[in-house]
């Protein structure tokens, strides 16, 4: 049977990735299309795609973003994109929608890092805002199967994602143990602090068990340059310290004139984005202090457009752009949405553009390295506990449901089916039997 393929990915999908047979810090083979520099269009195509079918949550988009260009498209090796990862878990922000961002503007500079940003956003911003405005505090059915279908269908896109990082960033003892260490700190202590305690974890281990880098092994590993200059990268990076110490002193002396609440959205939604760790569902409790208990959105219609972001694709923190609709106070409809949902992204793409440029050098050096493969090994434990709650806690609520998760992960890892096949599968069939 002839494996299904992605309407917007190459004609030929790539093989999996081989599986390391020592335990050195080897990587993958790097192919003819990794680093090549692409279209603005091509990103946008491919971004949007999984934009209009990337549910389950930010855990689950690091498997879609893997299967999509890492196998199938292969932008950038294995290796290359558990780096990323790990990167974008140290910084503030919605992780997966940063390793998006980085990928856009590595493939097509920054116009491509925009449009990775917006075609991966733009699809949930729009449903979510049009449900504020047009429905109202409706709410949605946690019980309907069809969502019960897309979640259970995430646990088995999440299960996939953790074997096929484990075999080529945990191959070793000294990684694999290295991931369960981090996979039980982060089940021990769910929280963003516990996630960055498996990072550093990790790390420390790598330093002191992983014997040393060998030169030849850069050959193997392909480059993640992006087309910035290093004084561009620090200049974003003033930006960002800049606005995030800027924007409070604007909201308080212009509180009284006409852009007053304008700036307090500005502020209030930059603030959030900039201090949360791990995003996903991390920035919540943000968003309630910064909406809820200012009296601009009420409890009953906070919890709704929670509920309606449970049931839309792309990334959770557009969740923002619903608050910024249902606000009691101007801005609010369609203008508060995107000013919210500009203001909570904008320290996620300036710290990534800042930070990349930097970034080639430093994965490259023999102490880096070690560090960067303790933190991918951590990675995988973060994956691994995520696998367990909350996509197996939330995704697998009945036997039904186990078995669809079972027959999902079976159609991805034998017979090679596209995450967005299954997940529309998963959907349909929740529909019918759930």
């Amino acid at each position: 049977m002839n494996e299904p393929v992605d309407p917007t990915a190459p004609n030929s999908p790539a093989p999996n990735s081989p599986t390391p047979n020592s335990p050195t810090l080897s990587t993958a083979p790097t192919s003819a299309s990794e680093g090549r520099q692409g279209s603005v269009q091509e990103v946008f195509q491919a971004f949007l795609f999984l934009g209009l079918t990337s549910f389950g949550g930010p855990i689950a988009h690091l498997g879609y973003l893997r299967e999509a260009f890492v196998v199938r498209r292969r932008w950038l090796s294995e290796r290359a994109y558990a780096d990323l990862v790990a990167l974008c878990q140290f910084l503030p922000g919605p992780a997966s929608s940063q390793v998006g961002m980085a990928l856009g503007l590595r493939r097509a500079g920054p116009l491509g890092l925009l449009a990775a940003w917006t075609a991966f956003t733009l699809p949930s911003a729009a449903l979510l805002t049009a449900f504020a405005v047009a429905v109202g505090a409706a709410g949605v059915d946690p019980n309907a199967g069809w969502l019960r279908g897309l979640t259970a269908a995430a646990v088995a896109v999440v299960a996939h994602a953790v074997v096929g990082m484990a075999r080529t960033l945990a191959p070793d003892r000294p990684r694999a143990t290295i991931a369960v260490v981090a996979l039980a700190i982060a089940v021990l202590i769910p929280t963003a602090g516990g996630q960055v305690t498996a990072i550093c974890c990790g790390i420390l281990i790598a330093l002191i068990w992983l014997r040393q880098h060998r030169p030849e092994d850069d050959e193997a590993q392909d480059a993640f340059a992006v087309p910035l200059r290093r004084r561009t990268g620090v200049v974003l990076l003033v930006l960002f310290a800049v606005l995030l110490a800027l924007l409070p002193v604007l909201a308080a002396t212009t509180s009284t004139t006409a852009a007053g609440p304008a700036v307090g959205v500005a502020d209030g939604f930059y603030r959030a984005g900039s201090l949360v760790f791990g995003g996903g569902h991390v920035v919540l409790p943000l968003l309630d202090a910064e909406t809820v208990q200012h009296g601009l959105v009420t409890q009953d219609d906070f919890l709704a457009g929670y509920g309606a972001a449970q049931a839309v694709p792309g990334p959770l923190f557009t969740f923002a752009a619903y608050l910024g609709a249902v606000r009691t106070a101007a801005p609010s409809g369609v203008a508060g949405a995107g000013l919210a949902l500009i203001f909570i992204f904008l320290p996620s793409a300036l710290l990534v553009a800042g930070t990349l440029p930097f970034w080639e050098q430093l994965r490259r050096s023999p102490r880096a390295r070690r560090v960067l493969a303790g933190a991918g090994a951590a990675v995988v434990g973060l994956l691994g506990a995520a696998l367990y709650n909350p996509v197996f806690t939330h995704g697998i609520t009945s036997a039904p449901t186990l078995v669809l998760a079972v027959a999902a992960f079976v159609a991805l890892s034998v017979w090679k089916a596209p995450a967005w096949s299954v997940v529309a599968a998963g959907s349909v069939t929740g529909l019918l039997v759930l």
